[in-house]
Protein backbone atom coordinates (compact mmCIF):
# COMPACT_ATOMS: atom_id res chain seq x y z
CA UNK A 1 0.00 0.00 0.00
CA UNK A 2 2.82 2.40 0.96
CA UNK A 3 4.76 1.60 -2.20
CA UNK A 4 1.74 2.26 -4.41
CA UNK A 5 1.08 5.63 -2.77
CA UNK A 6 4.75 6.56 -3.11
CA UNK A 7 4.82 5.53 -6.77
CA UNK A 8 1.60 7.47 -7.42
CA UNK A 9 3.14 10.53 -5.81
CA UNK A 10 6.29 10.22 -7.95
CA UNK A 11 4.17 9.75 -11.10
CA UNK A 12 2.07 12.82 -10.33
CA UNK A 13 5.22 14.83 -9.65
CA UNK A 14 6.55 13.91 -13.12
CA UNK A 15 3.20 14.83 -14.68
CA UNK A 16 3.22 18.14 -12.85
CA UNK A 17 6.78 18.96 -13.95
CA UNK A 18 5.89 18.15 -17.58
CA UNK A 19 2.82 20.37 -17.32
CA UNK A 20 4.93 23.25 -16.03
CA UNK A 21 7.45 22.96 -18.89
CA UNK A 22 4.73 22.88 -21.55
CA UNK A 23 2.77 25.94 -20.41
CA UNK A 24 2.07 27.08 -23.94
CA UNK A 25 0.24 23.86 -24.85
CA UNK A 26 -1.62 23.43 -21.56
CA UNK A 27 -4.29 25.81 -20.31
CA UNK A 28 -3.77 27.48 -16.96
CA UNK A 29 -6.91 25.94 -15.49
CA UNK A 30 -5.62 22.39 -16.11
CA UNK A 31 -2.29 23.28 -14.47
CA UNK A 32 -4.17 24.54 -11.42
CA UNK A 33 -6.16 21.30 -11.30
CA UNK A 34 -2.93 19.26 -11.52
CA UNK A 35 -1.44 21.36 -8.73
CA UNK A 36 -4.49 20.85 -6.51
CA UNK A 37 -4.45 17.12 -7.24
CA UNK A 38 -0.71 16.95 -6.49
CA UNK A 39 -1.18 18.81 -3.20
CA UNK A 40 -4.02 16.47 -2.18
CA UNK A 41 -1.98 13.36 -3.00
CA UNK A 42 1.09 14.80 -1.26
CA UNK A 43 -0.91 15.44 1.92
CA UNK A 44 -2.32 11.89 1.89
CA UNK A 45 1.10 10.40 1.14
CA UNK A 46 2.74 12.36 3.96
CA UNK A 47 0.16 11.02 6.38
CA UNK A 48 0.62 7.38 5.39
CA UNK A 49 4.36 7.16 4.57
CA UNK A 50 6.20 7.25 7.88
CA UNK A 51 9.68 6.40 6.60
CA UNK A 52 11.66 8.87 4.50
CA UNK A 53 12.72 7.71 1.04
CA UNK A 54 15.50 8.57 -1.34
CA UNK A 55 16.16 7.62 -4.93
CA UNK A 56 19.40 5.79 -5.63
CA UNK A 57 20.48 5.74 -9.26
CA UNK A 58 21.89 2.61 -10.85
CA UNK A 59 22.77 2.78 -14.55
CA UNK A 60 19.50 2.74 -16.55
CA UNK A 61 17.39 2.17 -13.43
CA UNK A 62 16.07 4.08 -10.43
CA UNK A 63 15.56 2.29 -7.12
CA UNK A 64 13.37 3.69 -4.37
CA UNK A 65 14.67 2.74 -0.94
CA UNK A 66 13.17 3.30 2.48
CA UNK A 67 15.22 4.55 5.39
CA UNK A 68 14.63 3.78 9.04
CA UNK A 69 16.30 6.18 11.48
CA UNK A 70 18.52 4.32 13.94
CA UNK A 71 20.39 7.06 15.84
CA UNK A 72 21.25 10.74 15.50
CA UNK A 73 24.31 12.62 16.78
CA UNK A 74 26.59 9.63 17.34
CA UNK A 75 30.35 9.38 16.93
CA UNK A 76 31.86 7.62 13.93
CA UNK A 77 35.51 6.80 13.37
CA UNK A 78 37.50 4.87 10.77
CA UNK A 79 39.63 1.72 10.71
CA UNK A 80 43.39 1.96 11.03
CA UNK A 81 45.44 0.85 8.02
CA UNK A 82 46.90 -2.10 10.01
CA UNK A 83 43.59 -3.98 9.57
CA UNK A 84 43.85 -3.96 5.75
CA UNK A 85 43.79 -7.53 4.39
CA UNK A 86 42.76 -9.15 7.68
CA UNK A 87 39.57 -11.16 8.17
CA UNK A 88 36.56 -9.48 9.77
CA UNK A 89 34.09 -11.08 12.21
CA UNK A 90 31.90 -12.08 9.26
CA UNK A 91 34.82 -13.83 7.53
CA UNK A 92 35.12 -11.22 4.77
CA UNK A 93 38.59 -9.87 4.02
CA UNK A 94 38.79 -6.21 5.13
CA UNK A 95 39.74 -3.49 2.66
CA UNK A 96 40.01 0.17 3.64
CA UNK A 97 39.15 1.14 0.06
CA UNK A 98 35.63 -0.30 0.19
CA UNK A 99 32.34 0.97 1.61
CA UNK A 100 31.92 -1.20 4.70
CA UNK A 101 31.50 -0.67 8.43
CA UNK A 102 31.69 -2.26 11.87
CA UNK A 103 28.73 -2.04 14.23
CA UNK A 104 27.98 -3.76 17.53
CA UNK A 105 24.35 -4.75 16.88
CA UNK A 106 23.36 -4.68 13.18
CA UNK A 107 23.41 -8.09 11.44
CA UNK A 108 26.12 -8.69 8.86
CA UNK A 109 25.03 -7.56 5.41
CA UNK A 110 22.83 -4.71 6.69
CA UNK A 111 23.09 -1.59 4.53
CA UNK A 112 23.31 1.73 6.36
CA UNK A 113 23.18 5.33 5.22
CA UNK A 114 25.67 7.37 7.23
CA UNK A 115 25.23 11.17 7.08
CA UNK A 116 27.74 13.70 8.39
CA UNK A 117 25.66 16.15 10.42
CA UNK A 118 28.06 19.06 9.82
CA UNK A 119 28.04 19.14 6.01
CA UNK A 120 25.10 16.86 5.09
CA UNK A 121 27.22 14.48 2.97
CA UNK A 122 26.25 10.83 3.15
CA UNK A 123 27.51 7.41 2.12
CA UNK A 124 26.01 3.92 2.02
CA UNK A 125 27.98 1.15 3.74
CA UNK A 126 27.48 -2.53 4.50
CA UNK A 127 28.06 -3.97 7.98
CA UNK A 128 30.72 -6.72 7.80
CA UNK A 129 32.39 -6.52 11.22
CA UNK A 130 31.80 -5.99 14.95
CA UNK A 131 32.97 -2.92 16.82
CA UNK A 132 34.03 -0.28 17.60
CA UNK A 133 35.17 -1.32 21.03
CA UNK A 134 35.30 2.20 22.45
CA UNK A 135 32.24 3.21 24.50
CA UNK A 136 31.95 6.70 22.99
CA UNK A 137 31.88 5.42 19.38
CA UNK A 138 28.86 3.93 17.60
CA UNK A 139 30.28 2.89 14.21
CA UNK A 140 33.62 2.34 12.44
CA UNK A 141 33.77 3.13 8.73
CA UNK A 142 36.39 2.26 6.17
CA UNK A 143 38.84 5.07 5.50
CA UNK A 144 37.38 5.63 2.02
CA UNK A 145 33.79 5.98 3.30
CA UNK A 146 34.91 8.22 6.17
CA UNK A 147 36.96 10.57 3.97
CA UNK A 148 34.14 10.83 1.42
CA UNK A 149 31.82 12.46 3.96
CA UNK A 150 34.37 14.14 6.28
CA UNK A 151 34.43 17.92 6.41
CA UNK A 152 37.85 17.91 8.11
CA UNK A 153 40.11 15.27 6.53
CA UNK A 154 42.53 15.50 9.46
CA UNK A 155 40.05 14.44 12.14
CA UNK A 156 39.63 10.87 13.32
CA UNK A 157 35.97 11.05 14.25
CA UNK A 158 32.79 12.92 13.37
CA UNK A 159 29.16 13.26 14.44
CA UNK A 160 26.81 11.32 12.15
CA UNK A 161 23.24 10.12 11.72
CA UNK A 162 22.74 6.39 11.10
CA UNK A 163 19.77 5.19 9.02
CA UNK A 164 19.06 1.58 8.12
CA UNK A 165 18.11 0.90 4.51
CA UNK A 166 14.95 -1.19 4.47
CA UNK A 167 14.06 -2.85 1.15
Amino acid sequence: MKKSITLLFLFLTVVFVNAQTNKSSVQKSSIQKNTELKDTVAKKASLTVKKPIFIDTIPNMEVVRKLKLYKKSVHASYYADKFNGKRTSSGVKFSNSGYTAAHKKFPFGTKLKITNEVNGKSVIVEVIDRGPFVKSREIDLTKRAFMEIASNKGSGSMIVTIEEIVD
